[in-house]
């Protein structure tokens, strides 16, 4: 694909949306696609027909690298890294607010936002490829917005050593055993069986039902709209850092030299 085709889509089926984003970029996230993916939910949270959503990644090796580097680089005030920082907590709380039950098709790796993506998933069903990092604290800053939803799927424990161990990557296994996958396959084709025939039953599923097993499962998190602005607002100060702006620069400069050898 090119670097024109980076888009987000939904198609309804059988009761069924399925979302799908995709970025050049090993699925990362500038704020524009954010705010579609997030307007994204929000609609089709709201269209009466759709029982289930799945939520899904184009490509195979990566379900979704986390913040844009690009778009890091180039935030020079509190305010624009607080609007880009929004972003990744208007997607969670759209996904939180949405009555329907979400599962997340998690073919390849998770970090950073991406975690949260995945953790923000009523249910989420990845490969064995799919590995997970929280990086944020390399970069000079923290989990700090995906952060409540991590906790919250995974408990404190594990999503402590995500945050403070941010250059290792976990295993999908270990994500499993740890609750943010809730099925785990060796290949993708067991990853679209599962989550074909889970969406399946649960559109033939009672609607009443399901809304209200959802709001219970994310009681405690009415404060969230709030808490995570705040906590984007954290972010989008560190971020200016000289920390940050020279691990970014550096990052940058490693990717446009390794693209240089081919």
């Amino acid at each position: 694909m090119s670097e024109q085709s980076e888009y987000v889509s939904v198609v309804v089926q059988n009761s069924i949306a399925t979302i799908e984003f995709y970025h050049p970029q090993s699925n990362s996230l500038p704020g524009h696609i954010l705010t579609r993916l997030a307007d994204t939910i929000a609609s089709v949270s709201h269209t009466a027909d759709v029982k289930v959503m799945i939520l899904r990644s184009a490509g195979e090796k990566i379900f979704c690298a986390g913040a844009s580097f690009d778009e890091l680089a180039a935030i020079g005030t509190e305010a624009e890294g607080l609007q880009f920082f929004s972003g990744f907590a208007k997607v969670i709380n759209a996904m939180r607010k949405a009555p329907q039950l979400i599962i997340a098709r998690v073919q390849g790796k998770c970090i950073g936002g991406g975690v949260g993506l995945a953790a923000s998933a009523d249910y989420a069903i990845a490969t064995t490829g799919a590995d997970v990092k929280l990086s944020e604290l390399a970069v000079g800053i923290g989990p700090f917005v995906v952060g409540p939803a991590v906790e919250r799927k995974m408990g404190l424990s594990a999503f402590s050593q995500l945050a403070i161990d941010a250059g290792r990557w976990r295993s999908a296994e270990w994500a499993g055993r740890n609750g943010l996958f809730a099925e785990v396959y060796t290949d993708i084709a067991g990853v679209d069986d599962a989550v074909e025939k889970l969406s399946a039953t649960l559109a033939q599923s009672s609607t009443e039902a399901m809304q209200d097993i959802k709001k219970i499962f994310w009681q405690g998190t009415d404060n969230w709209d709030d808490l995570l602005m705040e906590r984007a607002a954290i972010s989008g100060r560190l971020i200016l850092s000289e920390y940050s702006k020279n691990f970014i620069r550096k990052f940058k400069e490693a990717a446009a030299a390794k693209n240089r050898q081919g």
